[in-house]
């Protein structure tokens, strides 16, 4: 018994030691690129009692809920609840202007743009899909990083490979004995950001999911109804994460931070110049490094699913804020609330950004941070600026 248990302490203990390592790299190396403005630069001394209420995704709600929490240190007057309520939920409720902001890691059609008239977005974290797995009960430890080809993923999620000891997936796993279990292929039942990070990632490397499935914050799961197949539904990253957890070989995809925190195994993806690369601070950095571009502040839907670059993680994405450009379109917004709430934003992608990476996400780069200054400061009331363009200096 003393043996088993410690195995298990050394495994943790080695666990941790290669995530600080990780974030040590990081910190050391390249992302010294990253912006990493002092949370209280250009910011006013004070700012008035208010409540502020946002819903939407839960890739980011880590983040989001920390940044809530720490705003709020900085001005005790100011309260920002939160809602994790998926991507879905929060583009329907900032739609219909049931909340003051939303937040979603699927950048918005033209179609629910024209719905929400006046509705704009903007990054505000970048993290990576993790695939994940839970196949302990069978011998093979957490910290044992099984392979994924991109058709692989896409057999499993369409239920055309039902089984771990598959040839696809033995071969592209040389040295591991596969379990002979089924495979429970988990998803999220609710409208999602990751889901749509996934399968467009999915509909990139495969044309057959592309014409046959899609990408969205939620499609029809071809592995719940394919024959000898067993597809899960679960609600939010907590509940994808969570249900991986407790069943014995499942598969699922999340945020790389709900993995981690649920101590499961993390796969590496074949990417577009032909590695098998982890969701790292870094891999999802060179991801973004390479697809992103130069940001046009009118129009911040950035893609960088598949992404070129040798160790560029495959499954990356950036997660957005949502709010309405003039404010006075909220009817719940006063001016008062409006300012505060546009100063918030403003913080977050400038001081917020230091508590990315000790919750596993990148810190935006500084030609998206460039972006997003534009934009914010394009936010105004009935037409009134709501945050001093001496904010570019501060």
């Amino acid at each position: 018994m003393s043996i088993d248990m410690s195995k298990e302490t050394f495994q943790n203990i080695t666990r941790y030691v290669i995530i600080a390592v990780i974030i040590l790299a990081v910190l050391v190396g390249g992302l010294r690129s990253q912006v990493y403005a002092d949370s209280s630069a250009g910011m006013p001394a004070t700012l008035p009692t208010t409540a502020l209420l946002g819903a939407g995704a839960t890739f980011p709600a880590p983040l989001i809920q920390t940044w809530t929490v720490q705003f709020n240190q900085m001005y005790s007057g100011v309260t920002i609840s939160y809602n994790p309520i998926g991507s879905g939920g929060g583009i329907q409720q900032i739609t219909q202007k049931t909340v003051d902001f939303g937040a979603s890691d699927a950048p918005l059609s033209n179609k629910q743009l024209a719905a929400a008239p006046g509705l704009t977005l903007f990054p505000e974290t970048l993290g990576g899909v993790a695939i994940t797995y839970n196949l302990v009960p069978f011998g093979l430890a957490n910290g044992t990083v099984l392979n994924f080809t991109p058709n692989v993923l896409v057999g499993i999620y369409n239920g055309t490979i039902t089984h771990w000891n598959d040839p696809a997936i033995a071969a592209i796993n040389p040295g591991v004995t596969m379990p002979t279990n089924l495979i429970t292929a988990v998803h999220r039942s609710d409208g999602s950001g990751t889901t749509y990070a996934f399968t467009n990632y999915l509909s990139e490397v495969s044309t057959n999911w592309a014409t046959e499935v899609g990408f969205a914050t939620s499609v029809k799961w071809p592995v719940d109804t394919a024959m000898n197949a067993n597809g899960v539904g679960a609600k939010g990253n907590a509940g994808v994460a969570g249900t991986v957890a407790q069943t014995p070989g499942a598969i699922g995809y999340v945020d790389l931070i709900y993995a981690v925190q649920n101590n499961l195994g993390v796969g590496a993806v074949l990417n577009a110049a032909g590695n098998y690369v982890s969701p790292t601070l870094q891999t999802i950095l060179w991801a973004a490094q390479n697809a992103t571009g130069t940001p046009n502040a009118s129009d911040l839907r950035l893609h960088i699913v598949n992404a070129q670059g040798a160790q560029s993680y495959p499954i990356a994405t950036y997660t957005y804020m949502l709010t309405y450009k003039d404010m006075s379109l909220n009817p719940d917004l006063t001016q008062q609330k409006a300012q505060v709430l546009a100063y918030f934003f403003w913080w977050a992608v400038h001081g917020g950004q230091q508590y990315s990476m000790g919750l596993d996400y990148v810190p935006l780069p500084a030609n998206v941070v460039a972006a997003d200054e534009q934009l914010l400061l394009t936010l105004n009331y009935q037409g009134t600026q709501l945050l001093p363009s001496s904010l570019m200096t501060g």
